[in-house]
């Protein structure tokens, strides 16, 4: 199996494992669901954490006011009752005024904490150093974790506004967040290799060869961001360490 490994930019995100005979099609499409995958788990993880300090989501119309315009206004949030965690609540007013300030209490926050840390350990860049591909299904599997943590501290779920039930329903609107300019459509989606950009509708051996047995620097982008910069000869490390020999051998012939 060949090994890509995926970067954004200079950004080293995953390595992939497929194969050559793999239409260029399912590979891009393969690609941009986990790297779209890894972006809604760090989102989840966000909203998670701040689920944990100040509970469920105000109503819409609730979010950012103070409690003294909530009562001049007559607003109630009627999810309040229905989402109450799994052993109770302390409150902690959130300052943000996006969330109830129902925060679960110590135990049930462990559970959505150990959830989170495993998820995002299972997504880490830190995996590319360690030469560990990620999988599609490692990554909804820590979606998976995710879900199971949070319903276990809310066994009647989150309100339907809630950031993060939209999130587990793919029904998140990013519109307008800086997020949204994170995400990449698939349709919008392009693969390129060594300066080349890899079309759909052909196999990936056309580009990378008919060697399976290789690890290739790709990287990923979207329609309108243009070709990305050439990933270079030699790294810098070694770069340094070339001009650093030049240098000395200089020096060592101008004392001849």
């Amino acid at each position: 199996m060949v090994i890509l490994h995926v970067k954004h930019g200079d950004e080293n995100l995953f390595l992939y494992e497929t194969s050559v005979s793999n239409k260029t099609d399912v590979v891009i499409r393969e690609l941009v669901a986990v790297y779209n995958g890894r972006l809604k788990i760090q989102r989840l993880c966000m909203e998670i954490e701040e689920l944990a300090e100040h509970g469920t989501m105000l109503p819409q119309e609730m979010i950012g006011l103070n409690d003294d315009q909530i009562e001049e206004l007559k607003l109630t949030d009627v999810w309040a009752e229905k989402c109450i965690p799994m052993g109770g609540f302390n409150f902690n007013k959130d300052p943000l005024l996006r969330r109830n300030g129902r925060q679960p209490n110590e135990h049930m926050c462990k559970v959505l904490a150990n959830a989170m840390t495993d998820a995002k350990a299972m997504i880490d860049k830190k995996l590319v150093k360690d030469a560990k591909p990620l999988k599609l299904k490692d990554v909804e599997e820590a979606l998976n974790i995710l879900r199971g943590a949070v319903t276990i501290v809310y066994p009647m779920k989150l309100p339907p506004h809630d950031t993060i039930q939209m999130e587990f329903a793919n029904m998140e609107d990013l519109a307008g967040t800086q997020a949204s300019k994170e995400v990449i459509e698939p349709s919008k989606a392009q693969l390129w290799f060594a300066g080349r950009q890899v079309l759909p509708g052909k196999l990936l051996s056309e580009y990378l060869g008919s060697n399976d047995k290789t690890k290739v620097v790709v990287k990923l982008n979207q329609l309108g961001e243009g070709p990305p910069a050439r990933e270079q000869v030699i790294s810098e490390q070694v770069r340094r360490q070339m001009m650093a020999d030049a240098h000395r051998r200089q020096e060592e012939l101008r004392w001849l």
